[in-house]
């Protein structure tokens, strides 16, 4: 983890013998600082790192919540009692085509509760399309039992709001997603929930971030986002001006995210000990 790296660069560095005159020691460390800099950096070509981080926006599906069962698995079971004669294996591969697929019926995927959208989905991925499948396999992602919340998001979340940062959830979803943080009690985690299917845009769109950088009152250089999307959530929201962790990639759970956070906000805290005597 980089935030390891971090720590490993900066108990190297303390541990040095040499007396230092007091402005090699303000350059040894203002050179510590441009290397906590360097490693947080990873992959993020943003070049606003003058300001601290005051502000976390993270993806929902995915990121936050994932299926409590294989998506497939779930769509094979209700499919059953409508004829479908697939093996989930190739559910699967229909259901990756159909969400990768251009959706051109309306501007954005995820209008209102979404259903259209849906709709496409589950026909393309059992080739069933009775209305009836697609309603029980809506409602059954409506519950929230359908989803697990990613393991110690909610302390670590806690944590990182303890010190002041804003946050938000900034998701492509449909309007099941409101009423479905709520019954997992993570809306009470966040300052607000930026949803495509009430904003009328979604990630990549820099609007729909910008949306939650109005509403938390921050500037894109003092925001990261996380998400498991390189297009969507990373490429989205670094053209937005914000940084971007890839959740799986930079960080692989809250407890990085809070620590990533914390290493970044290290490296503009004051030099320390710059007006002292040299030792």
């Amino acid at each position: 983890m980089r935030g390891n790296i971090v720590r490993h660069l900066l108990l190297a560095s303390s541990g040095a013998k040499h007396k230092w005159v007091q402005s090699g020691l303000v350059t040894r460390q203002l050179q510590r600082r441009s290397l906590q800099l360097a490693v947080l950096r990873g992959n993020d070509n943003n070049d606003s790192h003058s300001v601290p981080l005051k502000a976390l926006l993270v993806d929902a599906a995915g990121t936050l919540i994932s299926p409590s069962e294989p998506v497939a698995q779930v769509y094979l079971d209700y499919a059953r009692d409508y004829g479908c004669t697939l093996t989930e294996k190739e559910v699967l591969q229909n259901f990756r085509r159909a969400f990768s697929s251009p959706w051109t019926q309306t501007l954005t995927r995820y209008v209102g509760d979404g259903r259209p959208f849906w709709s496409f989905i589950v026909s393309q991925s059992t080739g069933c399309s009775q209305p009836e499948l697609l309603e029980r396999l809506y409602q059954h992602f409506a519950h929230p039992s359908a989803w697990d919340v990613y393991p110690g998001a909610q302390e670590a979340l806690k944590r990182i709001r303890a010190t002041g940062t804003k946050m938000a959830v900034v998701s492509n979803f449909d309007l099941r997603l409101r009423p479905l943080l709520e019954a997992l009690k993570l809306d009470q985690l966040f300052d607000a929930l930026i949803i495509s299917a009430e904003v009328g845009a979604e990630k990549p769109n820099p609007v729909i971030f910008e949306a939650a950088l109005q509403k938390l009152g921050v500037q894109p250089a003092e925001t990261v986002h996380v998400g498991d999307d390189r297009r969507n959530d990373i490429s989205g929201a670094r053209h937005a001006g914000c940084h971007a962790w890839l959740w799986g990639a930079d960080v692989r759970s809250f407890d990085d995210v809070a620590a990533h956070m914390q290493d970044f906000n290290n490296a503009f805290s004051p030099i320390q000990g710059s007006a002292a005597e040299p030792r």
